[in-house]
């Protein structure tokens, strides 16, 4: 039996597919909503957590931080099956994963830090792309689970390895699209058409997969968030996130990451004025509202 913690956007889909590759899945969540919705979709949905785990063979996690990634471990570790798998899911700092990793060990469990890269259409369509960190036999055990909910899992190295290639990328992947919200802009004022600047960059040095995949204008990619009022795929606020756990694990070693700041800076500009919770490509708008000021 595997228990899914954490039924959110990601979660639940991610859960979904485990039910319809015919396991058995008992899903906890805080929320009621999510509880009902697990349920319709095949969930054997719970309040208590403790029952969502008991006798658990796999215990998958889809967490907000590493503050409740530890606690939830505190609280399950005790009920699981013995031997059990614990694979987390969560994107999560490098420094809370490493702790849960210590945690399982101390029980005698094997574990995985394995968070996500492709969004809530990858988590729906099993496309995922899996970042790995732990042991190798660990590892091994996850990957059929793994391929079930995504498409390619990548072994990372030792314990918390996931999470620093998870943080790495999303710094990348932020800063890319900004950039690209830039370039936009630029080409607005430019009198250059959207069409024809996407025509450009996704064929040219300028590709980014931030542009091809969520081009910030309407127009070029269809399924991008900017054709559909930016609702989000990955709203601004887990970009925030995610830019910050990469700012403090570059603080922790001493690595400078002058544009991964100025990112953390824009995303919390735009955030913080953000009430409809807004993808994360909309940070175009931000770009443009310092275009006019300087005008």
């Amino acid at each position: 039996m595997i228990a899914f913690i954490g039924l959110g956007n990601m979660g639940l889909p991610m859960a979904e597919n485990l039910v319809r590759a015919g396991n058995e899945v008992v899903g906890f969540d805080v929320t009621p909503e999510a509880l009902e919705r697990a349920e319709a979709q095949g969930v054997k949905a719970t309040s208590a957590l403790e029952e969502a785990v008991g006798g658990a063979e796999v215990v998958v996690t889809m967490l907000p931080s590493g503050k409740h990634l530890v606690s939830v471990y505190e609280q399950i570790l005790d009920h699981v099956a013995e031997g059990a798998l614990l694979i987390d899911c969560s994107t999560v700092d490098v420094a809370s994963s490493r702790k849960g990793h210590e945690m399982g060990a101390a029980k005698g469990l094997a574990t995985v830090d394995a968070p996500v890269s492709g969004g809530v259409s990858g988590a729906a369509a099993g496309t995922l792309t899996f970042m790995a960190g732990g042991a190798a036999a660990a590892i091994e055990r996850a990957r059929p689970l793994l391929e079930v909910m995504g498409s390619r899992v990548v072994v990372c190295g030792d314990p918390g390895a996931g999470q620093a290639a998870k943080a790495c990328n999303n710094m990348v992947l932020g800063i890319a699209m900004i950039a690209t919200g830039e370039a936009f802009v630029l080409a607005e004022r430019l009198g250059l058409s959207h069409q024809a600047l996407f025509d450009v960059l996704s064929t040219s040095s300028g590709q980014s997969w931030a542009l091809t995949n969520h081009c910030p204008v309407p127009g070029p990619v269809p399924t991008s968030a900017a054709n559909h009022d930016y609702k989000p795929g990955f709203a601004a606020a887990l970009m925030l996130k995610d830019l910050g756990l990469a700012r403090d694990a570059a603080a922790s070693v001493g690595a400078d990451t002058r544009l991964g700041q100025a990112a953390v800076k824009l995303y919390e500009e735009f955030v913080e004025n953000d009430p409809k919770g807004l993808d994360y490509s909309a940070v175009i708008d931000l770009v443009r509202q310092h275009s006019e000021a300087r005008s």
